[in-house]
């Protein structure tokens, strides 16, 4: 993997088939909660989780000056350190590590985009792609509500308690409105991530890859492979005509809206998500059995 060291963590019984969880923006790969990757691992999947570049126990790129606030805002290229690309091929190292040929990959928001570009540059290694509250990188779709830009772009504490409040906010403002989140559960997360290290700095450089990015819609349309796209109705930070613009462009995807889900994965959506990935990676996988007979 070169410079770039991935923390990881596994579920589930190793000989079963691999599946590559992928995390967004600024989020460790406990964010992936232990009881989801469980209920993953039980459905027969041997479930990897792994923080990215620049976020929790991954190699932290302290060389590399994060952007301006005003290269974020104007998405200027110089701002960037790397791209979405670029944390592609680090998940694929990952794999090349554990010894891993193919796996379903499934990411989130960031995790979205960057498990997208796993399938397009390396298309050999995807058995499936589940791409959840992501978008394509046109900038026409999937745009933020006006009113969560402030709170994107402020400044976060960097003591023990303030990050776990700010952590908790957070989820106040994207999360779910039809699911509140339980505050003292999120408050063990915001800890957890806390203790095992924090990096604005490196989240600053992980949102410049996102604000820089290519729009991946024509290359998209060139997949050929088992894909659903889920999204909430209710999601503010990436709204929703951006995961429809990702089921419009892979072809064949599933589109999956569950009603009330905002940004987040709470308790009560997990049967709707696990399952239609569930799906994806049997559509997947009889495609397989059939292409060996």
């Amino acid at each position: 993997m070169g410079p770039i060291k991935l923390c990881y963590e596994t579920f589930g019984d190793p000989s079963a088939t691999p599946m590559l969880l992928v995390m967004g923006l600024a989020s460790q790969m406990v964010i992936w909660d232990d009881e989801f990757c469980e209920q993953l691992a039980d459905r027969g999947f041997w479930v990897i989780r792994f923080d990215n570049r620049d976020i929790g126990r991954s190699t932290i790129l302290r060389d590399r000056r994060p952007p301006k606030t005003w290269q974020l805002m104007v998405r200027d290229q110089r701002g960037a350190s790397y791209t979405l690309g670029e944390m592609a091929d680090d998940a694929v190292g990952l794999l090349d590590q554990l010894g891993v040929e193919r796996a379903h990959v499934v990411g989130v928001s960031m995790g979205g985009m960057i498990a997208q570009l796993i399938a397009i540059r390396h298309r050999d290694r995807v058995l499936s792609l589940v791409s959840i509250m992501s978008t394509t990188g046109n900038r026409r779709v999937g745009r933020p509500h006006p009113r969560l830009i402030p709170h994107l772009l402020s400044r976060a504490r960097t003591d023990r308690e303030g990050y776990i409040s700010d952590f908790v906010e957070t989820y106040r403002v994207i999360g779910s409105s039809a699911y509140p989140r339980d505050p003292e559960r999120l408050r063990a997360t915001g800890g957890r991530c806390f203790d095992r290290g924090i990096h604005p700095a490196g989240a600053a450089r992980q949102l410049a890859a996102i604000v820089t990015t290519e729009d991946r819609t024509p290359l998209l349309r060139q997949l050929d492979l088992p894909a659903t796209v889920i999204h909430g109705t209710a999601d503010r930070l990436v709204t929703p005509s951006g995961g429809r613009a990702t089921a419009e462009a892979i072809p064949g995807a599933t589109l999956v809206m569950i009603e009330g889900m905002g940004h987040d994965l709470p308790p009560e959506v997990w049967p709707q998500v696990i399952d239609a990935i569930v799906r994806t990676a049997g559509v997947a996988d009889s495609a397989t059995g059939a292409a060996a007979s």
